[in-house]
């Protein structure tokens, strides 16, 4: 299947139904225009007019498909199956097991897995820090209030991680992870099982497949746990 000009997707740039619907028409070969909302009312006018309740939406030969849901359905794909080669929990694996791997090595395993998992984390998201924030506003309660927050985060969370492995500063390390780990539970948590958004968690960078979720959840969770203990 080749056209063109006939076929169109509507969608908003941070919507993970839009791109999936654009990544599945680009799979089948579609030529298509991608139109992004440059604001929300833009995106509530193409919804007065066509009479839809949400986006993204999806035109093959000029006709209206609808969203990921019916493009999926109208090219005979289980969403369920498309959606689980999507994700991958690898990354987060990967990170853990190999903090783990070094702190066994090391006296004090448990101060030595969080600093280790901590700098690696932190790592990560440094490589492509643009590409971090940009997923990281889409849940942070904080950073989409205070932008730069996004961007001070995996510094923070480095010396959180460093200070881990250096006992004199474990008093400043725990207020750091004590504080960050509450601020961004509140926030995954909120986006996870209140809002109920399907994103991908930038824990591991800002291009990772993990799903935001139960990991994302729990690794904030520790941070303040362990930001306690170290107060305590």
């Amino acid at each position: 299947m080749n056209q063109q000009s006939s076929n169109e997707v509507f969608r908003r740039s941070d919507c993970p139904w839009g791109k999936k619907a654009v990544k599945l028409l680009r799979q089948k070969d579609v030529e298509f225009e991608d139109h992004i909302f440059t604001s929300r009312d833009d995106e509530n006018a193409f919804k007065a007019k066509w009479n839809v309740e949400t986006t993204p939406q999806v035109f093959l030969d000029d006709e209206r498909i609808g969203g990921y849901t019916e493009l999926a359905d109208f090219y005979n794909i289980d969403t369920d199956d498309a959606d689980a080669e999507e994700t991958s929990y690898i990354p987060v694996i990967a990170v853990f097991g190999i903090a783990l791997l070094m702190a066994l090595s090391t006296e004090n395993i448990m101060y030595s897995f969080m600093g280790y998992a901590l700098c690696l984390l932190a790592c990560l998201k440094l490589m492509n820090l643009n590409s971090f924030v940009s997923g990281f506003e889409k849940y942070d309660l904080i950073t989409q209030r205070i932008p730069l927050y996004g961007k001070i985060y995996p510094f923070a969370e480095l010396i959180a991680g460093l200070g881990f492995l250096t006992p004199q500063y474990l008093p400043i390390t725990g207020w750091i992870s004590l504080c960050v780990g509450i601020a961004g539970g509140i926030s995954v948590f909120k986006a996870v099982y209140i809002d109920k958004t399907d994103l991908n968690c930038a824990c591991v960078g800002g291009n990772s497949n993990v799903p935001l979720g139960t990991v994302s959840f729990s690794e904030n969770a520790m941070m303040a746990i362990m930001g306690a203990w170290v107060l305590l």
